[in-house]
This record gives C-alpha cells, structure tokens and sequence, in this order.
C-alpha cells in the first residue's frame, strides 16, 4: 500500500518569507555597517550590504512563490482529473 504525504497548502510555506527577507536585508546591513566601521570606510559597505541583502531576499521570495504557484497549479489539475475520473466511473 503506498503511502500518501499529508496535504499541505503550497501557499502556507509563504507566510514566513516576509521574515526572511527583512531578516537577508537586515543581516546585509549589520555586515556592512560591521565592514564600514572595521574599515572606515562609512556608509559604502553598509549600502553595499543593504543592497545585496535586498536583492537575496528578494530572490528567494519569487523563487519560492513561484514554486509554490506551480505546485497550487499541478495540485488543481491533478484534482480536476480526479473529479473527472469520479463522474466517469
């Protein structure tokens, strides 16, 4: 008998990226204001840090929803060939 995986909501995975991506934005930062005070070099590292935390966060943010999209868009088909199968049948 093969074992099914719980069902779970794609979408509910998102709920925390907000968290993520203020969190790659706020560690980008604090590495930069690290670097500019190590370095004297104030404030090229910290907006370089801010920046790229930013662009991290940001990415990881599409790349998920986006999985999670596709996963929301195969589990719709798969149901509508169930649904199918079941008035079929």
């Amino acid at each position: 008998m093969p074992s099914e995986e719980p069902k779970r909501n794609p979408w509910l995975r998102l709920s925390s990226l907000g968290m993520e991506l203020a969190g790659a934005a706020a560690g980008g930062t604090l590495l930069g204001y690290w670097l500019d005070r190590r370095y004297g070099t104030s404030p090229r590292w910290l907006l370089v840090g801010a920046l790229v935390g930013i662009g991290g966060g940001l990415y990881n943010l599409i790349r998920s929803a986006l999985a999670a999209s596709r996963e929301s868009s195969r589990e719709a088909e798969r149901q509508k060939r169930q649904d199918g199968n079941d008035r079929d049948g």
